[in-house]
């Protein structure tokens, strides 16, 4: 169980959805979507500064067959601007495969078509990202994931 909070990030090219879990929780829960573009940074430290998490898990869009794509590449250098800026903050990239279609999934099974998912997507992504990360943190006592590099300042 997490000591303090964590947040999870859906990072897409319009939409940026954020998750968070407690401290002393292994719950993940979501917090907003932010606008993907010159705000997004400012928006994101705002939310790390009310959250004060230890670790940010951001979804790495790993192709089918687990190697790097264009989404992957973008991700990489969102993530290692965003370590740059939290450096107090360890940030760590998680395979998100699947997260987007799971939260579909999901949000179609409780009665909301695609439609009406649009808003909310993304936030129910990040949750699926930063559950994974908080179930493999309870299962290896460990961060999961690997470090995202950290842009030169």
């Amino acid at each position: 169980m997490a000591d303090r909070a964590r947040l999870g990030i859906d990072w897409g090219k319009a939409r940026i959805g954020v998750a968070a879990s407690g401290a002393g929780t292994d719950f993940a829960y979501p917090v907003t979507t932010v606008p993907a573009g010159v705000d997004e940074q400012r928006r994101l430290l705002e939310i790390v500064v009310e959250y004060e998490p230890t670790v940010i898990y951001v979804g790495l869009p790993l192709t089918l067959s687990g190697e790097y794509g264009f989404a992957a590449q973008f991700v990489l250098e969102k993530a290692a601007s965003l370590a740059a800026a939290v450096a107090d903050v360890e940030v760590r990239l998680v395979d998100e495969r699947m997260s987007t279609v799971t939260a579909s999934r999901s949000m179609g099974s409780a009665g909301r078509k695609a439609k009406q998912q649009r808003n909310v997507i993304d936030q129910a992504a990040a949750v699926d990202i930063l559950q994974r990360a908080l179930d493999a943190e309870g299962r290896t006592g460990a961060p999961a994931g690997r470090p995202a590099p950290r842009e030169e300042t």
